[in-house]
């Protein structure tokens, strides 16, 4: 997409929303909510387990491999509310709860996600800022594209569209790798004192009891199996939450400035749909409102939805939902279009 032309009408518009949000209540803590879904979730990881032991030593254990994938990912999600401060009202908690969701139970270095993903935040779709759109694999922007004069990745470039959802079947793991290595070399924020201390020894007894509690119940083959498919699924299933919410949107260029309203709402992109879509999507199909009000608790979002669309219609600013097949298809659109050049330098050549 292009870059975004910087608006004339600026100030307050937000701190209006901001008002209008906070007097229906939008802010306040959803303990209660957070406690069933936690305890839903935590009892689905435990069943799992279960299920693992009682399956034993078969093939059969991929389809627990399948549901283990997808049960990760809603612990991830809530990972994603404490890293946000969505959950309790004080830091301490949610972090410490966010550590053990995401260092113990994922093997995801909490602190180097939490500095990541802020730093997303602050600056959605930005080419220079956002490490989202960061220049790795695949080219989100044309600058990117014209970087791919390798052989493999001007052959990943040419074909990224297809190759998109392949490619996140190895998400999970480059996820471990990214944790590892920034734990070890203390390249985030927080990454300092106690705290790299215990993320790096909750990395180490992650994959210490992940790898024994596999190996106690099957053999090495059938484990090797089981962990392929489930880190494949886990990855595939974070992909595919992600991706929907930004890629294909406008971006910014460097030296572009836009105010915070604007900056969120139109880099981001909304995936209509119900409880279901909720539930699947760790409620970040609300992206818009998520990037206006990242601390919101999950469940306030959908009711701050119509607080938003009403307040970007009155201010003539676009407010763009998808569904779900809508969205993947303008992402994926938007990696062919990227890719386009260099499938054209390709024919030129031949």
């Amino acid at each position: 997409m292009t870059a975004i032309a910087p608006p004339a009408q600026r100030g307050s518009d937000f701190s209006t929303l901001v008002k209008a949000v906070r007097s229906a209540g939008l802010f306040e803590r959803r303990l209660a909510s957070y406690g069933i879904r936690g305890a839903l979730t935590l009892g689905a990881y435990a069943a799992t387990c279960l299920a693992i032991v009682w399956v034993g030593n078969s093939w059969y254990q991929l389809i627990n491999a399948v549901v283990f994938g997808l049960v990760w990912g809603q612990l991830a999600f809530l990972g994603h509310d404490a890293g946000h401060q969505a959950i309790f009202a004080r830091r301490r908690l949610n972090d410490a709860l966010g550590r053990m969701l995401g260092n113990v139970l994922v093997g995801l270095s909490y602190g180097w996600w939490v500095d990541t993903h802020n730093r997303h935040h602050a600056n959605p779709n930005h080419e220079e800022r956002d490490p989202d759109v960061g220049d790795g694999v695949l080219a989100f922007t044309a600058a990117q594209a014209a970087k791919r004069t390798g052989r493999i990745s001007g052959f990943v470039a040419r074909r990224q569209a297809w190759l998109f959802f392949p490619l996140l079947a190895l998400e999970g793991i480059n996820l471990h790798v990214d944790s590892v290595v920034a734990v070890t070399s203390g390249e985030y924020r927080n990454a300092r004192g106690g705290s790299r201390r215990f993320e790096a020894g909750a990395l180490i007894l992650h994959a210490v009891l992940y790898v024994t509690f596999l190996l106690l119940v099957m053999s090495p083959e059938k484990a090797l199996a089981f962990a392929a498919v489930h880190q494949a699924v886990w990855g595939i299933y974070m992909g595919c939450t992600f991706a929907p919410n930004h890629k294909g949107m406008p971006t910014i260029a460097p030296g572009e400035e836009l105010d915070f309203l604007r900056r969120q709402v139109l880099t981001s992109r909304n995936v209509r749909g119900g409880l279901l879509t909720d539930f699947a999507l760790g409620g970040l199909n609300y992206q818009i409102e998520h990037h206006l009000f990242p601390s919101m608790p999950r469940g306030s979002l959908r009711h701050a939805q119509p607080l938003v669309r009403a307040h970007c219609e009155a201010l003539g600013v676009p407010y763009c939902e998808a569904s779900l097949i809508g969205s993947y298809r303008a992402a994926l659109t938007h990696l062919s279009v990227m890719g386009a050049p260099l499938r054209g330098n390709r024919l030129e050549s031949a």
